[in-house]
């Protein structure tokens, strides 16, 4: 790999962001130090974001704004984000400035070292969220610490998006969410499936600061406790979508 090729792809999905998602780019271009791409994924030419990532994009080459031809929806960017990155590791982000950058490098490292996936943990000793609903923070919390204890997936917090990942298993094994934010339990529990090493670091994660939030509990908990029965299967290989 050349000096010039990333080493990691960060791919955010937005939503009618608009200028907001400016200091969180200023946040993540300042703090990656390892050579990077940083994608911002769009449902369509309309949405408020283009315009305002484009004109950042001007001014620093790594990053660009593109629009996702997979369809509407969170899954569908993050899954198009994958099929759009050029480095062999990707770590999904979201663009509400929850996460934090400073982590990108430290996760992107563990994958390098071997394991095909490394999460930002809130929920393991030294991690810890502020702030979000009650309601979805203890069902995130029950669900994470209850799949590390019980299937032993390599992580207290299978449901956090914020994760880095060998951009190659992604795509053997593919991804079958189709709207929400679920890609992040799916692809840990098919890591758990395949017997592949899973890694963890605490994070820090803050409630959103601007705008709403556009995870929507009801109509995607079905989807997470789909894959999150998924991780207690046998061992077995995934159909190799590449």
């Amino acid at each position: 790999m050349s000096a010039l090729e990333p080493r990691v792809t960060v791919v955010i999905p937005a939503y009618n962001e608009g200028d907001a998602i400016i200091p969180h780019l200023r946040r993540i271009l300042e703090a990656v130090k390892l050579p990077c791409e940083v994608l911002v994924v769009v449902d369509t030419e309309e949405d408020t974001t283009l315009p305002a990532v484009r004109d950042y994009a001007a001014r620093d080459g790594r990053l660009r704004a593109v629009v996702s031809t997979y369809g509407r929806g969170p899954a569908r960017a993050i899954r198009f984000g994958f099929d759009q990155a050029l480095a062999p590791v990707v770590v999904v982000t979201m663009a509400d400035g929850c996460d934090d950058p400073q982590q990108i490098d430290q996760l992107t490292l563990l994958v390098e070292r071997g394991v095909v996936i490394a999460a930002a943990s809130r929920y393991m000793r030294g991690g810890q969220q502020v702030g979000g609903p009650p309601l979805k923070g203890l069902m995130s919390r029950t669900a994470g610490r209850s799949l590390q204890w019980f299937a032993r997936v390599g992580t207290h917090d299978a449901t956090n998006s914020f994760k880095a990942y060998n951009r190659d298993f992604v795509r053997s094994v593919g991804i079958e969410s189709d709207s929400g934010f679920e890609i992040g339990i799916e692809l840990v529990a098919k890591a758990r499936r395949q017997r592949l090493p899973v890694a963890e670091i605490p994070t820090i994660w803050l409630d959103r600061s601007f705008g709403a939030s556009n995870f929507k509990t009801k109509e995607w908990l079905p989807r997470y406790l789909r894959w999150y029965i998924h991780a207690y299967g046998p061992k077995g290989q995934e159909e190799d979508r590449s």
